[in-house]
């Protein structure tokens, strides 16, 4: 039934891109394995794809509900700088770090060495400082490392390099996952650039929270390589997305159904203003997004 619902939602809809995540949605409520997860009962699939574009400045944020994108690039660039202190998106009203960064989840990650609001090694840390030892958050790691982000600039801007098959990033580090507040979901991306020049994103995610976190990852890193293509002066083409264990929480099932009720609209716009000469020295209003046309927030519970 719900298959046929999307196939009408398609004839009024002039995005049918979008329709892949409620297709995502459709696909794990009538064929996902109810599983009983480190932290709730969840259906799941495991393996699933997407494709966007991203020609024409195209910014694939999703409209069958509000997506605080702001408070998406926030923890971007807090990840693109190499930041693992939660008290920094604190200061810019992101929360979405919160729940990990507690006394208690660290005591249960028997992270008790860690002030609250460390959250270890994480993504930040292995993109520009991948396997530095790790002492805290206020420590400085400049030049300790592998700077893998910084690598990625460097070979977009070089004429040649720029077409390797190697244009890699991971933060999925086993020599301290057991140091992180929560072991990576996104893990690993790669970069392609063409014969004309545009830039694509490949990014391969263990583990999805279909609901909350996937609508946050396909914005996250489609920022990012409108980001990289402004900064290497490249053009933005496509971002795929792959998922290991995608899967929805069962207090996520009703409000899911009725977000693949709406037809979704056209995909808003992106500008970045300036290009600075670091990669670090971006912040929130260099951004633009334009013709942002979504239907109204959908409050989920997030799961720690």
């Amino acid at each position: 039934m719900r298959r046929r619902f999307l196939r009408n939602i398609l004839k009024i809809t002039k995005n049918e891109e979008e329709l892949q995540y409620s297709q995502l949605i459709s696909d794990i409520l009538e064929n996902g394995e109810l599983q009983k997860g480190r932290n709730g009962n969840v259906y799941s699939k495991f393996g699933a794809s997407m494709r966007f574009s991203l020609k024409d400045n195209t910014l694939p944020l999703l409209t069958t509900k509000k997506v605080a994108w702001k408070t998406c690039l926030k923890e971007l660039l807090w990840f693109t700088n190499g930041k693992t202190d939660n008290k920094l998106l604190q200061n810019e009203n992101v929360k979405i770090w919160n729940g990990n960064a507690t006394r208690e989840f660290l005591d249960s990650r028997a992270l008790f060495h860690l002030k609250e609001n460390d959250l270890g090694p994480v993504y930040g840390h292995q993109w520009r400082f991948f396997n530095a030892k790790y002492d805290n958050c206020e420590t400085n790691y400049t030049n300790k490392g592998i700077d893998q982000l910084q690598n990625i600039i460097d070979t977009l801007q070089d004429p040649i390099e720029r077409y390797s098959r190697r244009i890699i990033m991971t933060a999925w580090n086993p020599e301290q996952i057991n140091e992180m507040a929560l072991p990576p979901c996104h893990i690993l991306s790669q970069f392609k650039v063409n014969n004309n020049n545009e830039l694509s994103c490949i990014l391969y995610q263990r583990s999805g929270d279909v609901g909350l976190g996937i609508p946050f990852n396909i914005a996250s890193y489609a920022f990012l390589t409108h980001l990289l293509a402004k900064h290497c002066n490249l053009e933005a083409k496509e971002f795929i997305h792959f998922i290991g264990d995608a899967h929805i929480y069962d207090d996520h099932i009703s409000i899911l159904k009725e977000q693949i009720k709406r037809p979704p609209n056209i995909f808003p716009n992106i500008y970045i203003k300036n290009k600075y000469d670091s990669i670090n020295d971006y912040k929130l209003n260099d951004f633009i997004v334009e013709n942002y046309n979504c239907h109204g927030p959908l409050k989920m519970f997030m799961r720690v």
